[in-house]
């Protein structure tokens, strides 16, 4: 009997250890599971469906398998290769797909693997989590119920060679981008998918770009391609100085998400680089929509307020980001963690028109970037405070216990518990993926920042809980 660990069907995606999780005897199961899932869900058995896979060692293992079982039921499979997950989405609407499959554990370290799949419905992406499907292909891959269709055996793969060069002139045409400065960039993909990315700049753009670690390398032998791990930019900060470079990246393992340092090394916040690009995202659709998630709202709602836009409060996690942007018809969103969303790919990420958003500003701007974030903060932020919780305390409990000592303060129960006042505000949350509540606090200053952060930390860890 084949086991699978009901454990590797998460929130937003498909993702367990290799092999003991997800391995070469229970891949096929899994991948008919999900096959009969989308069979049903899009009430059609003709699917076209585009595949790619990241540099994991177990990756191509893992890609030839679901090939395999995807030809045996007749899925036109347009073989993407190895690119970033944002390539994929971009993949869905080029080819007019319906659906598209990453093989990938993103940022998770290299014994991880797992399977991203979203769904194209018109012109918007359906990525499938807890709430859309996820529970359906968990139940169906458990039991071993999987759908008996007619076509068997008469799929076909056509090879794609270009999707990544595809998505950047796409990326170029749709924000306009010319007249980009001989800038000096560094870079650090950490051995992982946004290698692909800055090879394929180099080429296009006048600028200069140096990429450390810039060997694909499923092993990681570099570091851990997570970007929100801060002591890994160590390297980067020091080179970004020593070589007097404009701006340098830190991008993670399926490259969906993309930090920046100054020229001084000094990390940017995501919802400072959301302040600067909002400029041009408003330039090219004036008064539109964005978001924001409910982590840090503060400066992009100034920075929104001042340019005329709208602006609506999403919760944490890309699933439901990219569901709240179709569903009010916003044009681009910016969460904390480093995940930028655009319409044009359906609300799916793409850290690759971030990427050019933020050289076309400094080209315009001739100012450093450490100026021009200094030009539009309004609000400093504490950085997320993670706590472990025993899975056996409620995190609902946790939460109402502290609103008790805020009262005074203006109360939201939108994704965890959010308390504002009129100088600071914070939202605690529990993780929708690990046993952890994460702290994050903001205010008009960075000392208020720090006293209110020291004392909610303070209160949390009187809970019992214990930071992570």
């Amino acid at each position: 009997m084949i086991t699978i660990n009901p454990n590797i069907f998460k929130s937003y995606d498909i993702r367990g250890l290799w092999p003991s999780d997800i391995n070469e005897k229970n891949i096929d199961l899994i991948t008919k599971a999900i096959l009969s899932f989308l069979i049903k869900y899009l009430k059609k058995e003709k699917i076209l469906l585009v595949l790619g896979r990241d540099m994991r060692f177990s990756s191509p293992v893992i890609f030839e398998r679901m090939k395999n079982v995807l030809l045996s039921y007749g899925i036109t499979i347009y073989d993407l290769g190895l690119v970033p997950t944002p390539t994929v989405y971009f993949s869905i609407f080029r080819f007019k797909a319906d659906v598209g499959i990453q093989i990938s554990a993103s940022h998770n370290p290299k014994d991880y693997n797992g399977i991203k799949i979203a769904i194209r419905k018109g012109k918007k992406l359906i990525k499938v989590g807890k709430n859309t499907g996820m529970t359906d292909i968990k139940e169906l891959a458990l039991k071993n119920y999987f759908l008996n269709i007619n076509r068997l055996g008469d799929g076909k793969i056509i090879p794609v060679k270009d999707a990544i060069d595809a998505e950047i002139d796409a990326s170029f045409f749709d924000l306009k981008i010319k007249n980009i400065k001989k800038l000096k960039i560094i870079v650090d993909p950490a051995n992982a998918m946004g290698i692909l990315y800055f090879k394929k700049l180099i080429s296009k753009l006048p600028v200069k770009i140096e990429i450390i670690n810039e060997k694909l390398d499923g092993r990681f032998p570099s570091h851990q391609a997570d970007p929100l791990q801060f002591t890994l930019w160590k390297d980067l900060q020091k080179k970004v100085i020593i070589k007097k470079a404009d701006l340098g990246m830190m991008i993670d393992g399926d490259a969906d998400r993309v930090f920046f340092i100054d020229e001084k090394g000094k990390i940017i916040p995501a919802t400072l680089t959301t302040c600067l690009i909002l400029e041009k995202i408003f330039a090219l659709k004036p008064k539109s929509k964005v978001l924001v998630d409910i982590r840090y709202i503060l400066n992009v709602k100034k920075q929104v307020e001042k340019l005329g836009g709208k602006l609506s409060i999403s919760p944490v996690g890309h699933a439901l980001i990219t569901q709240q942007l179709n569903d009010e018809k916003a044009v681009f969103a910016g969460e904390s963690s480093g995940h930028y969303y655009f319409k044009e790919i359906g609300g799916g990420e793409s850290s690759i028109r971030v990427i050019l958003l933020i050289l076309q500003i400094l080209s315009e701007k001739n100012q450093p970037i450490s100026q021009l974030v200094k030009s539009i903060q309004s609000a400093f932020e504490s950085g997320e405070i993670n706590f472990i919780r025993d899975k056996n305390i409620s995190p609902k409990e946790i939460l109402e216990k502290i609103a008790k000592n805020y009262h005074d303060g203006k109360i939201s129960w939108f994704d965890g518990l959010s308390v504002s006042y009129p100088d600071w505000r914070y939202n605690i949350r529990a993780s929708n993926t690990e046993p952890l509540i994460r702290l994050n606090v903001e205010g008009l200053s960075a000392n208020l920042v720090k006293d209110k952060t020291d004392l909610l930390v303070k209160k949390i860890l009187s809970l019992g809980l214990k930071k992570d």
